[in-house]
């Protein structure tokens, strides 16, 4: 083994940039992905997602499983070989395979694939410790599986397992490794940085002292996430000049995950400005999918795909967006088939209600929308959002309820629900400037206050009302934070008429609900 430190220059991005195809995308979501803990595809499942990162997403390749793992493994490989056939596609699947004569290329065979990626050490403490083989014994283990393969007709790709720590501590053995496979047929040299133990500028380094020695051969580089470098080492390897990129949907993968597909093309097409085959527009659906299969949730603040990271919370930016779009980046949300969401709450101002306002094509003067966002950040402080399908319940009950003038006012109140036992309540209402207290126990807890507050009225000799009906409505799509509008229909004095609260809480409503009612008939 002879050790060179042949050091290339470090351009800022790389010749192949802004040519069409210049970086290969492999997608490992169904290998690599398939290692997060908890995570296994069924079969159909495979296929599913398989055609979607062919068909839908166009990556350029895909690593759907790995060598002898299981029969079930065997049969969804089989079935998606088969698909791939049918479409053409059979070169863009590949498998994981290992250093093991006949049996990982048998299996691949008898599966119907025709692409192995073959796992080889990538550093001498595992070439050493784990296979316990001198470099050159390891390098015979291997040149025989490739001479087993072109006799099969199956094309090799090799890993280079662990080749960060082999570029860290044994520069010299990684080189042997390739200057001893460089003519064999083998079609991409594999980068992985197993253990995810990469800094940005390490993998540039590294990357550019692959390239500078061996300008001829194609390397792939893989990227794991443990220290949360997995984009920006990707990034580095770009600049340096690989020329494919592994990554998962959704950042799926053993421990920290992979490089995410979403911000990978992210970074290609706004930081390297590339034009590639890739349908940004698909991306959401498909991280869609891969989370209900893979039961992984995609995290609210993940770029590109996470629930929030197109929704603007503070009302500044909302008014900046109506302003020549001042808080707009390059991340537009219809470029990933998503839509740009203005958040409601205790931070939103009249922008944002505006443009909520905007989306559901409602129309209000500012007297309404003054009172609006007054009742938005009212119900903000309750819960932590408020949610465009509950904007409209929230202007109704603006519109049809606010009244300028309060005779009858709910000044505190106290519910108390044990088991075995019936609910309790006291409440303290003003009617007319004098305020009045009173306790009652119910069949639940709404009956319980409004028993309470009849007790003041007969105590005054005032009439109460009948209530004809009582309904709870949520929301469309509305969580179990979700505000609650109750619809109470009262008789009085021989006339019908509704009231309507609104609160996160269903007898709260109710509760605000029958004192609209008392302040129209007191």
């Amino acid at each position: 083994m002879n050790k060179n430190n042949t050091k290339s220059s470090t351009p800022n991005v790389p010749p192949s940039v802004g040519l069409r195809g210049a970086i290969e995308i492999m997608d490992t979501t169904l290998r690599d992905g398939e290692q997060t803990s908890g995570v296994s595809f069924a079969a159909q499942e495979k296929l599913s997602i398989a055609r979607l990162l062919l068909e839908e997403l166009r990556v350029d390749r895909i690593e759907i499983a790995s060598a002898r793992v299981s029969e079930g493994e065997f049969a969804s490989v089989k079935k998606v070989a088969q698909w791939a056939r049918s479409r053409g596609y059979i070169d863009k699947i590949e498998v994981l395979g290992f250093v093991d004569g006949f049996l990982s290329l048998d299996w691949i065979k008898n599966a119907g694939c025709t692409v192995i990626n073959l796992l080889c050490k990538g550093s001498l403490k595992h070439c050493t410790h784990q296979l316990k083989k001198t470099p050159e014994q390891h390098i015979a283990d291997i040149k025989q599986v490739l001479n087993n393969a072109k006799d099969m007709g199956i094309s090799v790709n090799v890993y280079l397992e662990d080749w960060s720590n082999g570029m860290r501590e044994s520069e010299d053995y990684v080189y042997f490794m390739v200057d001893s496979l460089k003519t064999e047929s083998i079609k991409r040299f594999m980068l992985p940085d197993t253990l995810g133990i990469l800094n940005p500028d390490e993998t540039r380094n590294f990357c550019d002292k692959m390239i500078a020695r061996y300008p001829d051969l194609h390397f792939d580089f893989h990227a794991h996430n443990d220290y949360d470098f997995a984009i920006a080492n990707v990034f580095e390897a770009i600049k340096a000049g690989v020329q494919g990129i592994h990554v998962t949907v959704n950042g799926l993968g053993e421990r920290a995950g992979n490089a995410p597909l979403s911000s990978v093309i992210a970074v290609l097409h706004d930081h390297f400005k590339m034009r590639t085959d890739l349908q940004e527009d698909k991306i959401n659906s498909v991280s869609k999918v891969v989370e209900t299969y893979s039961g992984i949730r995609i995290p609210h603040n993940k770029p590109v795909i996470g629930e929030n990271v197109f929704t603007q919370v503070a009302g500044v930016h909302a008014d900046g967006d109506n302003k020549k779009n001042l808080y707009y980046n390059d991340l537009l949300p219809e470029r990933f088939g998503r839509e740009r969401q203005y958040a409601l709450g205790k931070t939103s101002g009249k922008a944002n209600i505006l443009k909520n306002l905007q989306q559901l094509g409602i129309e209000l003067d500012d007297e309404m929308m003054q009172r609006v966002t007054a009742r938005v950040i009212e119900l903000g402080d309750k819960k932590e959002t408020v949610s465009l399908d509950e904007l409209p319940y929230i202007v109704s009950d603006v519109l049809k309820n606010e009244q300028e003038e309060q005779v009858v006012k709910m000044l505190n109140y106290s519910l108390s629900l044990t088991y075995g036992l019936r609910p309790m309540a006291t409440v303290k209402m003003e009617v007319r400037g004098e305020v009045f207290e009173q306790s009652a126990s119910g069949d639940g807890q709404y009956n319980a206050v409004s028993k309470a507050m009849w007790k003041i009225y007969k105590s005054l000799n005032k009439p109460t009302p009948e209530l004809l009906d009582y309904v709870v409505v949520i929301p469309p799509g509305g969580k179990t934070d979700a505000l609650v509008q109750t619809i109470i229909t009262w008789r009085f004095n021989d006339k019908i008429f509704k009231t309507r609260g609104l609160d996160s809480d269903q007898t709260v409503a109710a509760i605000k609900a029958t004192v609209k009612m008392l302040n129209i008939i007191d």
